[in-house]
């Protein structure tokens, strides 16, 4: 059985977190990084879509200063090799972030991964200086996502895929219970540890490949297939 790789961005493909950066930079003395939201979303007591419209408010910036505040990080050099030699065996990988679209899209094509699928949240520039933000991947149903992971684990496993988040946020959290399998670092982690989520520690790409070639050994071994 093919497996699908569902990969965050923030924290897992980019080790930074490439759109708080970008909030508390572009808000007036960082403004962004500290509305109320923040705590609450922390808690559990609102979703992650009310935190981005809340962030959203505080920043002013234009589409190209995004950009070049955006292009001087970089993503875990182990990605786009992992990525190519699980494309090669027949594997899917997806990008899942609940980062935003403009980022995502230019890291990817700037590695040649262009083609790869992702999702994101959008990220509207406004003439005036000010950003409107959009959910083209919200579940209608769910306030807590902008952009609802598990719908998209859902959707590779109806394809016939054995389905794997790799995350390491709380907003990877119901992705992580939709998928057959979970690659956890940072506070994922320690989710899955105190909730009794099974899972692997997977501290950086290396890790995932690795996983990934032995997923491989036993399907070619033929010991029940991948799992």
């Amino acid at each position: 059985m093919a497996i699908a790789y569902l990969c965050d961005f923030d924290g897992t493909v980019s080790p930074r977190d490439i759109g708080a950066a970008f909030a508390g930079k572009f808000s007036a003395a960082g403004e962004a990084s500290r509305v109320p939201e923040l705590a609450a979303w922390m808690a559990g007591q609102v979703g992650h879509r009310e935190l981005t419209r809340a962030q959203c408010a505080c920043i002013r910036a234009t589409e190209a200063q995004a950009l070049e505040f955006a292009r001087g990080f970089r993503l875990d050099p182990r990605f786009a090799p992992f990525a190519r030699e699980a494309l090669g065996r027949g594997d899917a990988v997806m990008i899942v972030s609940e980062g935003f679209d403009f980022y995502v899209r230019d890291h990817l094509a700037r590695e040649g991964l262009g083609e790869l699928p992702w999702a994101a949240n959008r990220l509207v520039f406004e003439a005036d200086g000010r950003v409107t933000p959009e959910f083209p991947f919200a579940d209608p149903s769910c306030e807590q996502c902008g952009n609802c992971k598990a719908q998209h684990v859902r959707r590779y496993r109806s394809r016939g895929y054995h389905t794997v988040l790799v995350g390491d946020g709380t907003s990877d959290r119901h992705g992580a219970l939709a998928a057959d399998a979970v690659l956890a670092r940072g506070s994922l982690l320690e989710w899955c540890r105190a909730e009794g989520v099974p899972h692997t520690v997977a501290d950086d790409f290396g890790a995932v490949a690795e996983f990934a070639r032995r997923q491989e050994q036993l399907a070619t071994r033929g010991r029940g297939g991948r799992t």
